[in-house]
């Protein structure tokens, strides 16, 4: 058994074997059946999941690779995002070359719909697409572990227990993503365990430390060029899991702790890929390439670019008006000049909708999701300017 074989993708040569035990998953088959013949899986299930195999099959018919799988399932994804986001847009890919490989650490909103947008811009825009961390608590079914390990996911185990188990789990972890980018593939992680629910997207140093656990024997930043590592920044004008968010949010706040229900991750996922998101847009920054002293450092200079580079919408700077904590450096004055004034008129009505529909007790908590990232890019324009004029540069 190879070093990394408890974590990596499936290889080539393993997809026919993976692909023809999913065919016969009677877990995915009937989860499926559920999502495509609903009203027949109802009164004759075993029918609708035969139908379902048969279409499985024939979908599957030729497939032997991992490049061959993911340029069938292309057009599904296109569909999906088609369905579920009014426009869909993307920059930076010119900052980007094609033959080495990346590491892209992005902000995190959403479990399935973050790789998928990146892998879907990388995609049109002519590049590889790149290996992706996911954490094992979202692999609760086996299928769901194949799925994900054919289309190019490696596992993180954020189940363990003990300090010792972690560390290795982070060293092996380590590794393999040095590991991919030796071998030429780029690789997405995200800055920080688990999804921003409150807006706020900020890099965990710990991230950056664990990235360079496994190269003792450089200097820190000769470990960070090798990686070639690219702040990746996600906007989502409306965020379809942000009723589930402000319910966790509002709970721990009260009682101090949240308990996911069972099947709450896959509820999370589904509402991730089919709700309305509006408009989205996936920026890629420039590589980190100076001289980094420590991981603060390149955390300081991820977030600057991650936050800079957000695409803000109008359901932002109306969550801002509404908010009733504002910090009073915030200053929005202006903003609606940005936006033409039919389709500010359509979002002003769908947030009001949105909120209404948001218990009030978490109502609070929906708002900041929203204001934050317009909280948080002030705070980093305010910072530039003030580097600016201690370096006596003119302010942009």
């Amino acid at each position: 058994m190879g070093e990394f074989d408890g974590i990596r993708p499936y290889q080539d040569d393993e997809v026919p074997g993976v692909l023809l035990r999913l065919q016969q998953d009677r877990d995915l088959l009937q989860t499926l059946a559920r999502y495509r013949f609903p009203r027949l899986n109802r009164w004759l299930p075993g029918l609708a999941a035969r139908l379902v195999a048969g279409g499985v099959r024939r979908e599957l018919q030729g497939v032997a690779t991992v490049d061959a799988l993911q340029r069938r399932l292309e057009p599904w994804l296109d569909k999906v995002i088609e369905r579920s986001a009014l426009q869909v847009t993307y920059s930076g890919l010119e900052n980007l070359s094609k033959t080495r490989p990346h590491l892209f650490l992005a902000n995190h909103r959403d479990i399935a719909m973050d790789p998928a947008f990146v892998n879907y811009a990388l995609y049109h825009g002519g590049h590889p697409t790149p290996r992706i961390a996911i954490g094992d608590n979202l692999l609760q079914r086996s299928f769901v572990g194949d799925l994900m390990r054919l289309n190019k996911c490696f596992i993180v185990h954020r189940s363990v227990a003990g300090r010792r188990e972690k560390l290795a789990v982070y060293q092996t972890l380590s590794a393999y993503i040095h590991h991919s980018i030796a071998e030429g593939h780029s690789v997405w992680i995200a800055q920080a365990e688990g999804r921003a629910k409150d807006g706020c997207d900020r890099t965990d140093t710990a991230i950056i430390k664990m990235l360079c656990m496994s190269r003792k024997n450089e200097s820190f930043t000769e470990v960070v060029r090798s990686l070639n590592i690219v702040p990746v920044s996600i906007a989502y004008e409306w965020d379809p899991c942000d009723q589930m968010k402000a319910r966790e949010l509002e709970q721990r706040e009260r009682t101090g702790s949240y308990s996911k229900q069972p099947g709450e991750d896959d509820s999370s996922i589904a509402k991730g890929l089919t709700g309305y998101k509006g408009r989205v847009h996936i920026a890629f920054g420039t590589p980190l390439t100076d001289d980094y002293a420590d991981a603060r450092a390149v955390a300081s200079e991820t977030d600057r670019q991650i936050l800079g580079l957000y695409r803000l919408y109008p359901s932002n700077y109306l969550a801002v008006e509404k908010l009733p904590d504002v910090p009073a450096e915030v200053d929005i004055s202006g903003w609606r000049e940005q936006f033409e004034p039919a389709m500010l008129a359509e979002e002003q009505q769908r947030f009001d909708q949105r909120l209404a529909a948001c218990p009030q007790e978490q109502r609070l908590w929906w708002l900041r999701q929203y204001a934050n990232p317009v909280i948080s890019r002030q705070k980093v324009s305010d910072q530039r300017g003030r580097n600016a004029q201690q370096q006596g540069e003119p302010q942009a």
